[in-house]
């Protein structure tokens, strides 16, 4: 098992701290560390910040070898031949017993390789246009080494697959198509493709790394799972499979099941998770493509259990209107039997950082969550979820990145939500922002599916913007602080319905401006303004106007000081800016209604 120092250790010590990371590049040609430094913010709350972490080794990056000091093994049908005396052959089984490099080609129509050696023993398996098929077990299992290397050579393809059942052979559940118990990396400038209809694709129960070449998986289970961590750097992934995608987790140590994504590519259709941490997850760099549950049009269903069935089995029933779908004549709203998994597109057990990448997220639940805390410090997003968009159980900050929200049922939520930067847009079906929020009824029946951990009451949330750009469409409460509300910074523009109990503002406790422009528009019936501010504030009452009607604010003088076109219907317009003094006179017109008012 690879030793890591434990990243996180003061990750999101406050939830209006400001953290910062540096991107690291990977050298093939030396030791790699990974260094996260967080800016004087934390420091500053007297923590410690994020310390430097070993995610690769040298080796992991060689794809090269030696054929003149390689041994060969040759695969034929229903046996093998090899000349080394550390290669034992018995029928269609391939074992090899000692540390070296080997490569293989050929064709096993129902046999498997298996590596047994010394537990210091690092051993090489080189594919070269190899095609293994096992019936009843793992095409490639890894009993007992140091680690093992598989590296797929450079314009080959490679076929690994089971038919459909996994008999036991020993002691351990050998349940994929690569089955380690050991470390493994996979790299190469080849391609390996993995099919297995009963069980896992590639599983490690130590870490599993990849650093290089294609693969694609097709799987009942998980696609890429590590019992301790996933490392990830430069590999191309398309995997479909019927639990998560990517999955970390050590069921005997909280701090390990972490995954880390440097850079790759990942077209991933998921009827679990798309990518998976039980414990923290930090991604630097890459190309997300992600379908889970069958995207956002299935946003009333929370489990694979409601939804999916490998392969597009029987078992699936899609959802219609605003039904609760049924299984087996179960209804879905309490998931029962192992085979239930969650639907998110990014979810961390731990903390969840993301530095930068694209990521194109289409989840049934939501597409980017953390069970602690969330921090997005770059990329670019295009979002659409059954669920919420981005979600913490406790501190979300968004430093920045764009970040477009074309659907969702409540944008960004958390205990504590943070906006430093970045330019974000959303549409919500309920809430745009909301701060612990759990379930609430002002949009689309309170079918929030998110909890909050215990002892945080309704009013113990806040919302802080302190720069960024943020639009927000809401069908519900454009921003719902359930507790405090301050804006610094930023420009930030609301629009929220006429309909319902809903408001462009709401809190329980407090809402101040300090700072930044803030255009809001939205229902007259439940209209909260700033309690608190600095700069000037207007909040008028403007009759019923027809969405994309513009608004201008005129200065005693006639000049223009703030206008908009909001893109639904509204009632009351609320405005603040640096360029809006208190107790100034200005003027607001909205088609044919006109109004002369004094700034508060």
């Amino acid at each position: 098992m690879k030793v890591f120092i434990r990243l996180f250790a003061a990750f999101f010590a406050c939830s209006l701290l400001l953290a910062g990371c540096t991107n690291a590049s990977v050298p093939a040609d030396s030791a790699t560390e990974i260094e996260s430094n967080s800016d004087t913010s934390l420091a500053a709350a007297g923590t410690s910040a994020p310390i430097t972490t070993e995610y690769f080794s040298t080796r992991d990056f060689e794809v090269g070898y030696d054929e003149s000091q390689s041994a060969i093994i040759t695969l034929s049908g229903d046996t093998a031949t090899s000349s080394s005396d550390a290669v034992q052959i018995s029928g269609s089984t391939v074992t090899i017993t000692d540390e070296g490099t080997y490569i293989l080609s050929g064709t096993l129509e129902d046999g498997m390789i298996i590596v047994n050696s010394e537990k210091t023993d690092k051993t090489q398996l080189v594919l070269k246009d190899v095609s293994i098929h096992s019936e009843t077990s793992a095409a490639i299992y890894v009993l007992q080494s140091d680690k093992v290397f598989i590296t797929t050579a450079a314009d080959t393809i490679n076929t690994l697959s089971n038919g459909g059942t996994f008999t036991a052979i020993d002691e351990n559940n050998i349940d994929g198509v690569i089955y380690s118990r050991e470390d493994i990396t996979l790299n190469g400038s080849g391609t390996l493709v993995v099919s297995s209809p009963a069980g896992h694709g590639v599983i490690s129960k130590d870490s599993l790394t990849a650093t290089s070449g294609i693969y694609e998986i097709n799987c009942a289970s998980h696609g890429f799972e590590g019992k301790d961590d996933i490392c990830i750097a430069n590999a191309d992934f398309t995997i479909v499979s019927g639990k998560d995608g990517i999955h970390a987790e050590n069921a005997d140590d909280a701090s390990l099941g972490f995954v880390y994504i440097q850079s790759g590519t990942f077209d991933i259709s998921a009827e679990g998770d798309g990518i998976s941490a039980a414990a923290y997850m930090q991604i630097e760099d890459g190309s997300f493509n992600l379908l889970t549950g069958g995207g956002s049009v299935n946003g009333e269903v929370k489990t694979s259990e409601a939804w999916g069935s490998f392969m597009g089995g029987g078992r699936r029933r899609e959802p219609k209107g605003n039904s609760v779908p049924e299984v087996d004549g179960r209804s879905s709203a309490t998931p029962t039997g192992e085979d239930s998994t969650s639907i998110k597109g990014i979810k961390a057990g731990g903390n969840l950082m993301i530095n930068g990448g694209k990521f194109t997220i289409d989840s049934a639940d939501d597409s980017i969550h953390s069970n602690t805390s969330l921090e997005i410090n770059g990329g670019v997003f295009e979002i659409a979820s059954g669920d919420d968009a981005f979600h913490a159980d406790e501190n979300l900050t968004v430093n920045a990145g764009t970040i477009h929200i074309s659907k969702s049922y409540e944008g960004l939520e958390g205990l504590h939500v943070r906006i430093a930067g970045g330019e974000i847009s959303l549409v919500a079906s309920d809430d745009g922002l909301n701060a612990a929020g759990g379930t609430d009824s002002s949009g689309m029946g309170g079918r929030g599916n998110d909890k909050f951990g215990s002892g945080n009451t309704s009013s113990n949330g806040s919302v802080v913007i302190a720069g960024g750009t943020l639009y927000i469409e809401a069908s519900g409460d454009g921003i719902d602080a359930n507790g405090t509300l301050q804006i610094t910074g930023g420009d930030t523009t609301v629009c929220g319905p006429i309909i319902g109990d809903t408001a462009t503002l709401d809190y329980d406790i407090s809402g101040s401006i300090t700072g930044g422009t803030f255009i809001g528009t939205g229902s007259a019936r439940m209209a909260q303004t700033f309690t608190d501010s600095t700069q000037g504030v207007i909040m008028v009452r403007v009759g019923s106007q027809a969405a994309g009607t513009a608004f201008t604010l005129l200065d005693s003088e006639g000049n223009t000081v703030l206008t908009g076109t909001p893109d639904l219907p509204y009632e009351t317009v609320i405005l603040s800016s640096p360029q809006i003094q208190s107790k100034e006179t200005y003027r607001i017109t909205v088609d044919t209604f006109s109004e002369e008012l004094t700034a508060s």
